[in-house]
């Protein structure tokens, strides 16, 4: 097979981290189903993924969920046109439990399989429910493993323009909850004491690089809120969360800080690129200021910034499906020669 139709129907499947999903789409935007098991209350007494634990999941969870997504369809794996499945980047543990799945049910059914980079997905996922083409644009990946942007001239067509120096902005979301005594995921639960919280409370610092780049960092921040909450005496542990003074104000200019440095950056690259769309996909792109915070002020700058559904900014199947529906089209066939890779 060299091309696909536009009404081609593909099963996708993902597991690079701690969610075990499966989707199917029609002709890369149609969602007949999608399923998702996540396995946040498995790692949040570890306060982060386990690899161990996210595997064993996985090995689970994976049947289970693909069968759930075709009967939600109301279709069988015979009608299935092709298998698409994250390959990277991710847990290797965890993208060898999808891919080895993939690969199983592509041979048993003789279906074509497409690999699918999770981050490229991430970026489709933005696009899927916009009903012209945002191509060519810059577009934000922000989560807890992956904070960059890039230049996006077609779906498949992506480059690099700039990344965390360090912490990915999700990270430092779990961080900080884990100093201010909240529970994981970190990013809903600080939104949800900074929404008690006054964002201009405490001055936290905003990266921006010496020399003019591109990029984010986010190390400072963190380090910046912890010393708040502890005070400057390294040897002093970190109070317990009901003697943490102005607790909600500190979550809400923590967040005021890492929002502003996203939007900041988002728009230097967009006007840099002459992009007049952006697209912000990934877990934080949930976050409800950054969603308020981008639109205002790209729309200020007659820039239009473009956000996936909810359910669609964390890890999920659908945008898996989608994008591997382009490579279909494209003529990019894996094979059961691919080989998942860790970045």
């Amino acid at each position: 097979m060299t091309s696909g139709s536009a009404h081609e129907l593909v099963l996708g499947i993902e597991s690079s981290c701690d969610e075990t999903a499966a989707a199917l789409v029609r002709g890369g935007r149609e969602v007949l189903s999608s399923v998702v098991h996540s396995q946040a209350a498995e790692h949040a007494r570890y306060g982060g993924v386990v690899p161990e634990i996210a595997g064993r999941s996985h090995l689970a969870k994976i049947l289970p969920v693909i069968d759930a997504a075709l009967s939600g369809a109301a279709v069988t794996l015979d009608e299935v046109d092709a298998i698409a499945v994250t390959t990277r980047p991710g847990l290797i543990g965890s993208l060898l439990v999808g891919l080895s799945a993939a690969k199983a049910l592509a041979w048993a059914k003789r279906k074509p399989l497409v690999g699918v980079h999770h981050i490229e997905a991430h970026v489709y996922s933005a696009a899927m429910e916009r009903a012209e083409t945002p191509w060519p644009c810059v577009a934000l990946v922000v989560s807890g493993g992956h904070t960059a942007l890039y230049r996006a001239r077609s779906p498949l067509e992506l480059e690099r323009l700039a990344s965390t120096r360090d912490d990915a902005a999700g990270e430092a979301f779990d961080k900080v909850a884990a100093i201010l005594g909240l529970g994981y995921p970190g990013g809903p639960s600080v939104s949800r004491l900074a929404e008690r919280g006054d964002p201009r409370r405490f001055a936290f610092p905003r990266f921006r690089a010496k020399d003019g780049s591109l990029g984010f960092s986010f190390s400072g921040l963190k380090t910046a809120v912890l010393y708040h909450v502890r005070g400057q005496d390294a040897t002093r542990a970190t109070p317990a969360p009901e003697e943490i003074p102005d607790r909600e104000h500190v979550a809400a200019s923590f967040e005021a800080a890492v929002v502003d440095v996203l939007v900041e950056e988002t728009l230097r690259a967009a006007r840099r690129e002459r992009a007049r769309i952006v697209l912000v996909a990934g877990g934080v792109a949930c976050n409800r200021r950054l969603r308020v915070e981008m639109t205002a002020r790209a729309g200020d700058a007659g820039i239009e910034a473009v956000f996936p559904s909810p359910a669609y900014c964390t890890d999920n199947a659908v945008m898996i499906a989608g994008l591997g529906w382009e490579h279909l089209r494209a003529g990019r066939i894996a094979g059961l020669a691919a080989d998942a890779l860790s970045s």
